[in-house]
This record gives C-alpha cells, sequence and structure tokens, in this order.
C-alpha cells in the first residue's frame, strides 16, 4: 500500500483523472458521430510523432502534439473531399502514421524501447511538464466544449440543421477533431496509443445504455471514466499490474456489467 503515497503514483493519478476528464468528454460526440476510430489514427499519428522526438532529441509528447494536431487539419480536408466517405480520412491519415512510425523506428534504432512505451502506456513516469501538458490540454478542452456545448449537441444529431441555422460547421468540426488530437496524444503515455481509444469509447459506450438524455450521457461518461482510472491505477499499483491495461479491461468489464443489467432491468 506504500506504492499509494509514493510521488511518481500520486503524479500518475492526477494525469489519469486529468485524462478520465477529457477523453470521454470528447469521446461521447466521436462516438455519437460514428468517429470512434479516429482516435486510434490519431494514436498511430502521435506514435510517429513521439518516434521523431526521441530521434531528434526534441520532447516527445510535444512533437507527437504537434502531428495529431496537423493530422487533424488532413483528416478534415479529406472529409470535405469525400463528403461520402468520411471514413476515407481516417484510414488514409492511419495508414499515413503507421508509415512514418515505422521509418522512423528504422532510423532510431536504439530508442525503439523508448517509443514502444508509448505503445502500452507508462503512466508511472509521467513527470511534472507531463501533467503541465495534460493539465494545459483540459483547460482548453473543458473551456472549449462549455462554451459550444449547444452548439456542438446540434452539430452532432443534426448537421444539415446547425448549418442551415447559420452555425460555423466547419470551425465546429475542425475544433472536434483538433481537441481529440489534443486529448489522444497526451494520453498515449497513459494508457498507451494501442488502448487509447478505448477510454475515448467504452464510456460513452456505457452512458449511452443508461442515460435518459445527452447531458447525463456525458457526466455518466465522465464519471465512468474516473471510476476506472482510480480503481485500475489502485489495483495495478497494488498487484504490480500494467496500469493502462488493468484500467482498459475495468472499463470492458463495467461495460459487460451494464449490458447485463440493462437485459435484465429491460427483460
Amino acid at each position: 500500500m506504500e506504492i499509494l503515497t509514493a510521488d511518481f503514483f500520486q503524479r500518475a493519478l492526477t494525469g489519469g483523472l486529468l485524462i478520465g476528464l477529457t477523453a470521454p468528454l470528447i469521446g461521447i460526440f466521436l462516438v455519437l458521430r460514428r468517429l470512434s476510430m479516429i482516435g486510434d489514427t490519431l494514436a498511430h499519428v502521435t506514435i510517429a510523432g513521439v518516434a521523431l522526438g526521441f530521434l531528434i532529441e526534441v520532447y516527445p509528447i510535444g512533437v507527437g502534439l504537434v502531428f495529431a494536431v496537423v493530422a487533424s487539419f488532413a483528416i478534415e480536408k479529406l472529409r470535405k473531399a469525400y463528403k461520402g466517405y468520411a471514413e476515407l480520412s481516417i484510414a488514409v491519415i492511419m495508414a499515413g502514421g503507421v508509415a512514418l512510425a515505422s521509418l522512423f523506428f528504422t532510423l532510431g534504432m536504439g530508442y525503439n524501447n523508448d517509443v514502444v512505451s508509448y505503445l502500452f502506456g507508462s503512466i508511472y513516469t509521467l513527470d511534472t511538464t507531463d501533467l503541465y501538458v495534460v493539465g494545459a490540454v483540459t483547460i482548453v478542452v473543458v473551456a472549449i466544449i462549455s462554451v459550444f456545448f449547444k452548439e456542438m449537441f446540434l452539430l452532432t444529431f443534426e448537421e444539415d440543421a446547425a448549418s442551415v441555422s447559420g452555425l460555423p460547421v466547419k470551425l465546429l468540426n475542425l475544433l472536434i477533431t483538433v481537441m481529440t488530437a489534443l486529448v489522444v496524444s497526451t494520453a498515449i503515455k497513459i494508457v498507451g496509443a494501442l488502448l487509447v481509444s478505448a477510454l475515448l469509447t467504452i464510456p460513452a459506450a456505457c452512458s449511452l445504455l443508461i442515460a435518459r438524455s445527452f447531458k447525463t450521457s456525458v457526466i455518466f461518461s465522465v464519471v465512468i471514466a474516473e471510476i476506472a482510472v482510480v480503481a485500475g491505477l489502485m489495483t495495478a499499483g497494488i498487484w504490480n499490474l500494467a496500469p493502462g491495461a488493468t484500467i482498459v479491461l475495468l472499463l470492458i468489464a463495467m461495460l459487460i456489467l451494464t449490458l447485463i443489467g440493462k437485459k435484465g432491468f429491460s427483460a
């Protein structure tokens, strides 16, 4: 139990709680807009940026964040070019991210072990700089969603109506994609690039089963994510397990229990 009072665990808990707020907050919009896979895409692009960061000896998460934001702009450009095939933009950018990551892996053989840690998460290695970056992203995401909540709600359920009513649809779409890039790029050190989409989507999947309104679904998704983060970190810390994987497995367990409870209630 001594691990629970250790400095590195406190930093991990702080970072986890912040991502546990922002990931489901943006994830609920992605799920409802059928853009769940965008998290995986931006995670792969971020890994390419992290690999380049190690290669040129520049703050890896910072470089990954830049890569993710640039990729978010590219996704929106491609979505406009292929309006009837929105998922195509995600596939193209993911392919580019994987290709760049492979290239940088080849060029930086000595850094591969460091980069691989970002694939599965290394939350216990969070430092003060990482927390400042995650904190800044949290402030930005929460502020934007608070200001544009009604507009994003309309955009999510009726994009054509949002456009007709005069809302800046292009700007709002870009904001959602950029916020996703910011969240994903800061979350990969916490849960890992291979698992980050779970934190975006599973809390939303749980909340949509039990919530009766959009607002309550947003609240439930955040609460579910925070419970999984705290319980996952404590379980991983006590039993010496992989924290990112433990958090995601707890989320999956919560989804299964929600499905069972929903089925039993409906019956």
